[in-house]
């Protein structure tokens, strides 16, 4: 692994050439693909004919089953193909026949780190390392991992030393910059993103990076800047999102409403024509959520799952309140914050993947045919991924990932000790909050917002009904009003006593990676109760999408 390879001629002779690109291209040319059937079946995939590759691949490997280059390109397109699990088991046997196949290593190591295993991940990237120490592309990988184990001053580190390497990398200064955000340093942070638009202007992840602060303000200079790049011809799509987001936010800011709902709206309408929104999808979610979830199938399954106490999913719609109340909770000395993590979401891509197709039907559907052994199993296994980010050794700890409440079912079938708490929020600022955001893959519409809000009511009000006292509800406004109280109750509900640390969360020291980050390192205000009603004359939509959801809340009218 740690010959010298000789480079392409052209880039070898590219004075000041990028060093990440010098590294992909060293990867390329360690192991170049020289039999000509599978160098037609590599332009396949690049074509995106990913089915037509892995066809021939599947017939050249049952005629030279230990080729490890074909076994390396159908790993690519199974994986293209929505199969990871199946592709990291053929990347295992590719390096199994090569094990200095490094490019192999690294797609297997990048993939890994997809399917949330992150331990395995850098396993495999420190041994590309023993043969390439300085590569920035393994190092770069590195310190991603790092960040999402919680290990920030290793991933810190590694960002400061690459972008003093390659002070030209804007993507270098981003991530450098939300590695310095989510632990505190918020005007090193600034500074970071500033050196990406210094790099280059129009870098519009740069520009929504500072909007994304949520605490910061944008100067007149600023805004004159962003306008400028938006009036270029070549600016990418992505970055022009991206500026019309921020301006959205800097006229709010300046508390000109009208124009920062017309660039907000921009930004949505051109984020959601690249989006595909399966709404059959989602409203059937719901309804097969409620038919399974019966009191009757319920208490046929009493006593399942893993009974270990300790885990607490604060979840609901994004901008509802849940940093705010992770960051009180993880104040207590019995209770340590995690981050958004991704176990329950890939234990159920999993069962879809794989036992869906096994026992031939859906999901939700598989967890009223898994044995009870394999609900015990799943449990495990999420308390087993969890442990790397766990750092403390307190009694609780927090999983925040709003999407969660998809899954309500499925955790209080494999964790039926764990405890479950739903943020709620005021619909409209909910809804608005989201919409004022750059999600990147899954902005919608203010109407489409409202509609998957009113299912997440409905979802949640069947859950009250058939586990009654299972979940705790915090309501925002409530919990801004009299913060002692709601609190008060929430460690009650926890079985935990009180303690004043709580009210002084924002006291605690800890990384945080949600847009409230600098939000939640303030004491509690009300200032963004009522401050959807600024952009009140132009949420008709919203409105009535909501529909009684909107007028009976906090309480719930009846969805069914």
């Amino acid at each position: 692994m740690s010959q010298r390879v000789r480079l392409p001629r052209a880039l070898s002779r590219t004075a000041g050439a990028d060093a990440f690109g010098i590294a992909a291209a060293r990867l390329r040319a360690q192991r170049p693909l020289r039999d000509p059937r599978l160098q037609k079946i590599a332009s396949n995939l690049r074509s995106g004919r990913f089915e037509l590759a892995g066809m021939e691949l599947t017939g050249h490997l049952d005629r030279y089953p230990d080729d490890a280059d074909a076994t390396c390109l159908k790993a690519r397109a199974i994986h293209r193909l929505g199969r990871p699990r199946t592709a990291a088991a053929l990347y295992v046997r590719c390096l199994e026949l090569a094990p200095d196949f490094s490019a192999a290593r690294f797609q297997y190591a990048k993939l890994l780190v997809q399917l949330h295993k992150y331990e395995a991940a850098l396993l495999e990237i420190d041994q590309l390392l023993i043969g390439d120490e300085r590569n920035p592309l393994f190092r770069q990988l590195k310190a991603s991992i790092h960040g999402a184990i919680g290990d920030d001053e290793q991933s810190l580190v590694i960002w400061q030393e690459l972008t003093a390497e390659t002070p030209g990398r804007t993507e270098s200064w981003i991530s450098y910059g939300h590695a310095l955000r989510a632990t505190g340093f918020q005007e090193k942070s600034i500074a970071a993103y500033r050196k990406a638009i210094d790099c280059r202007p129009s870098f519009g992840s740069a520009w929504w990076s500072l909007a994304n602060l949520k605490t910061f303000r944008f100067s007149k200079a600023d805004i004159d800047a962003m306008q400028e790049q938006l009036t270029r011809q070549d600016v990418a799509a992505d970055d022009r999102i991206n500026l019309l987001f921020s301006l959205g936010k800097a006229y709010e800011d300046l508390l000109v409403y009208e124009r920062s709902f017309e660039h907000y709206v921009k930004a949505n309408a051109a984020r959601r024509v690249r989006i595909d929104y399966d709404w059959d999808a989602i409203a059937s979610r719901v309804t097969s959520n409620k038919t399974l979830f019966t009191p009757e199938f319920l208490r046929s399954r009493s006593g399942v799952g893993c009974k270990a106490p300790g885990v607490i999913f604060i979840f609901g719609r994004p901008r509802s309140g849940s940093t705010l109340i992770e960051q009180i909770l993880s104040s207590h000395s019995a209770i340590e914050g995690t981050a958004e993590l991704p176990y329950i979401a890939a234990l159920a891509d999993r069962l879809e993947e794989c036992e869906c197709r096994n026992y031939g039907c859906d999901y939700p559907q598989i967890l009223e045919r898994l044995p009870s052994a394999s609900l015990a199993a799943l449990g495990e296994e999420y308390l087993k991924s969890t442990r790397t980010h766990r750092k403390l050794g307190r009694r609780f700890f927090i999983d925040k990932a709003p999407a969660n409440y998809h899954q309500i079912g499925m955790i209080h079938l494999i964790l039926p000790n764990a405890k479950i708490i739903d943020a709620r929020r005021h619909p409209a600022a909910c809804c608005l909050s989201m919409f004022k955001h750059n999600y990147a893959d899954s902005n919608l519409r203010l109407g489409e917002l409202g509609r998957v809000y009113r299912g997440y009511v409905e979802l949640m009000a069947h859950f009250d009904r058939v586990l009654p006292g299972r979940i705790h509800r915090v309501i925002y406004e409530d919990m801004v009003g009299n913060p002692e109280a709601e609190i008060r109750k929430m460690l009650a509900y926890l079985g935990l006593p009180f303690e004043e640390s709580c009210l002084r969360f924002y006291e605690t020291e800890r990384a945080i990676r949600t847009p409230s980050s600098e939000q939640v390192r303030r004491p509690i205000s009300g200032e963004a109760v009522d401050h959807w009603r600024n952009f009140e004359p132009w949420l008709g939509q919203l409105k009535t999408a909501l529909g009684s959801v909107l007028d009976a809340y906090p309480d719930v009218p009846v969805l069914d």
